[in-house]
């Protein structure tokens, strides 16, 4: 099961580059690993959607030396424009999130006095 559907990916990439540039399998690395592997991303799903975010302006990117003398490696960083949708996105699943916990959530609460 691959629960990452298109907003909750836009949202996992975005947390992914909060705190630094990343290239592609580092991002990829990055969220499968602290998701607990739940999400499963492939790199099929990964690059479509950088290149969507690169074009919405949330994020761009810059060619760096590996670090391991290997071929250039592309890195992703996020824009003043995509740490703005960054905290957009966190406040709806917040809102998401509370709104569910709502439903799931048994509570016990008291009976309405009758007058």
């Amino acid at each position: 099961m691959n629960p990452l559907k298109s907003g909750t990916l836009d949202l996992a990439l975005l947390a992914a580059l909060e705190d630094q540039p990343r290239y592609g399998l580092d991002i990829l690395a990055h969220v499968n690993t602290r998701s607990g592997g739940l999400f499963e991303m492939k790199e099929g799903s990964l690059y479509p959607a950088l290149a969507r975010l690169v074009k919405a302006g949330w994020v761009e990117t810059e060619w760096q030396p590996s670090d391991r003398g290997g071929a250039p490696r592309k890195f992703y960083r996020l824009t003043d424009d995509g740490r703005g949708a960054l905290t957009e996105k966190k406040q709806e699943w917040r809102t998401l999130r509370g709104a569910l916990d709502a439903l799931l959530v048994t509570r016990l609460l008291p009976k309405p006095e009758r007058a």
